[in-house]
């Protein structure tokens, strides 16, 4: 489903410089209809009551399903952009780190749709999300 191009190493090099990297995401696994990341709980990601924030959830999601779709698609003529993300926060999380894994649910020709569970060090379920992204064409250029 994914590129053959697409490795976890690419995809933690592509981080750099971004959210992703100052929210020390980190990408773990590339299977043949999913993806994996992880994110630590500490003063980067928790709210003042030390718990996990549930924007930094909504971001480890939207970074997941944003990068699954862009890796099935074709990135010489198409772009992503999400249109819509909602999160339900089920478990605080308190230390450690927290996983996400993103799979589809519909990869269209203009859209997708991505479901994104995010769970704690002991497996329990601490988010679950899904988000809309919009399959764009990129603008030609005048030359």
């Amino acid at each position: 489903m994914f590129s053959p191009d697409i490795t976890v190493e690419k995809l933690n090099l592509l981080s750099r410089g971004c959210l992703v990297e100052h929210l020390d995401i980190v990408f773990t696994e590339v299977g043949p209809d999913y993806l994996k990341a992880r994110m630590p709980v500490d003063h980067r990601t928790q709210q003042p009551h030390g718990l996990l924030h549930g924007g930094a959830s909504v971001a480890l999601a939207e970074t997941l399903g944003s990068v699954g779709a862009t890796a099935c698609i074709d990135r010489e003529r198409y772009i992503v952009a999400g249109q819509e993300i909602n999160a339900n926060h089920i478990r605080g999380a308190k230390q450690g780190m927290v996983y996400g894994t993103a799979m589809p649910i519909h990869t269209g020709r203009t859209s997708h749709v991505w479901e994104i569970k995010i769970t704690d060090d002991l497996g329990n379920l601490v988010c679950i999300s899904r988000m809309t992204v919009a399959i764009l064409e990129k603008k030609k250029t005048k030359e």
